[in-house]
């Protein structure tokens, strides 16, 4: 990334982006609705997360749009919410793969990781990995080159 020097990041995406999921919780609960989980008590019991950090960092996805809530009602019960990823929040399955795979590597416990991704059709192991658009992959960060977009803003001048 070597073109981005001379301009701002106060209008940086990955900052903005870190505003929304970048709390290990919200991580978490996004991590548990990938896996099928929908229910405050299910996010809960599995995360071990308080009660008010949840509701916070869910009503935080919820209006963000990364996460929808709908009321469902078990027999006999009140009615209660669950939390179903929406399109946006589907975007993000990538990057939750993207650190597992890098925990695999890193933090994972001796025996190896606790969970591999396989491809449902062939079985094969799955992996993130960063392309181009003219379908080079493997990309590593020499590979790339940033240049400021259409809201870039160049920093002052001393």
């Amino acid at each position: 990334m070597d073109d981005s020097t001379g301009f701002s990041a106060e209008n940086c995406s990955i900052a903005r982006s870190l505003q929304i999921v970048g709390e290990r919780w919200s991580l978490l609960i996004l991590r548990e609705a990938f896996y099928g989980h929908r229910r405050f008590e299910q996010f809960q019991r599995r995360i071990g997360i308080a009660r008010n950090l949840l509701a916070t960092r869910l009503a935080t996805l919820v209006e963000h749009g990364v996460l929808d809530r709908q009321s469902y009602q078990e027999p006999g019960q009140r009615s209660r919410h669950e939390y179903r990823l929406t399109a946006k929040g589907k975007e993000l399955y990538p990057i939750l793969v993207a650190l597992l795979d890098w925990g695999d590597r890193h933090a994972a416990d001796p025996e190896g990781p606790a969970l591999l991704l396989h491809h449902r059709d062939c079985g094969a192991p799955v992996h993130a990995e960063l392309r181009c658009d003219a379908g080079h992959g493997h990309l590593a960060p020499r590979d790339v080159t940033a240049t400021p977009g259409p809201a870039a803003r160049l920093l002052p001048t001393a």
